[in-house]
């Protein structure tokens, strides 16, 4: 852009809310029904990178190629849901992943005039905000597994609000957790704001010497990727 094991448990949310507006998320893993979200979201992100000509992909397409083998083990989604109350403890646990809880504050209520689109629990106005998708690689100076993250992107409405961090610290986490010994994907040149909080999260971010002279290589590896996978989340 971007083998399982025992899952971790979930932060417990805070029983009293916050001051300000309340706002609970939720980062779970994709299943087969979330398809048009993904697609949906794959296109905002595209329509954002300036990159709508690229994009040819479709909700049939997504769904015959996303979900063929275990997470981890191959392409692998990760949804960030918000809700004004919390989640439960036990919904979208599996045995591959138990789900990320955090709870927020905000300001003011987010407008989201997409936010019909983005609904994949009406009753509780649960809205999808952002995803991440990744698949495993091979850095063979390591000899350990990789993570190459294809896309991680966050709509519009809920940006600088931390939840690109919790994306990328879920990623992270889940990396440690199966011992692979590098994170890394591409942020576009222009992108100014990605390329300060990759590098402020402790990514190594160089420009690839090739064709693609728009984009730039971002790297966790080492202590850096260990200290992430510290972070609360």
């Amino acid at each position: 852009m971007a083998p399982p094991t025992a899952a971790p448990e979930p932060n417990t949310v805070a029983e009293t809310s916050p001051t300000g507006h309340p706002m609970f998320s939720r980062i779970r893993l994709a299943t087969p029904t979330d398809v048009p979200f993904i697609h949906k979201l794959i296109h905002q992100m595209a329509v954002f990178e300036r990159l709508t000509h690229l994009f040819v992909a479709t909700e049939s397409g997504l769904a015959s190629t996303l979900f063929n083998s275990r997470p981890f083990q191959a392409v692998t989604v990760f949804l960030l849901e918000i809700s004004p109350s919390p989640f439960s403890t036990t919904d979208a646990s599996s045995p591959e992943f138990t789900p990320f809880l955090e709870t927020h504050k905000v300001d003011l209520p987010i407008e989201d005039p997409d936010k019909e689109k983005f609904l994949p629990d009406k009753l509780n106005d649960v809205v999808v905000a952002g995803f991440v998708l990744f698949f495993p690689n091979y850095p063979s100076f390591l000899a350990k597994q990789g993570f190459y993250i294809e896309d991680i992107f966050v709509r519009e409405p809920y940006r600088r609000k931390g939840f690109g961090k919790l994306l990328l610290t879920a990623v992270a986490k889940q990396a440690v957790k199966l011992g692979v010994g590098r994170v890394e994907w591409i942020v576009i040149d222009w992108n100014v704001n990605a390329i300060n909080f990759y590098e402020q999260m402790g990514a190594q971010v160089s420009l690839q010497k090739n064709v693609f002279k728009e984009w730039r290589l971002c790297r966790l590896t080492g202590d850096a990727l260990q200290a992430i996978d510290k972070l609360s989340i």
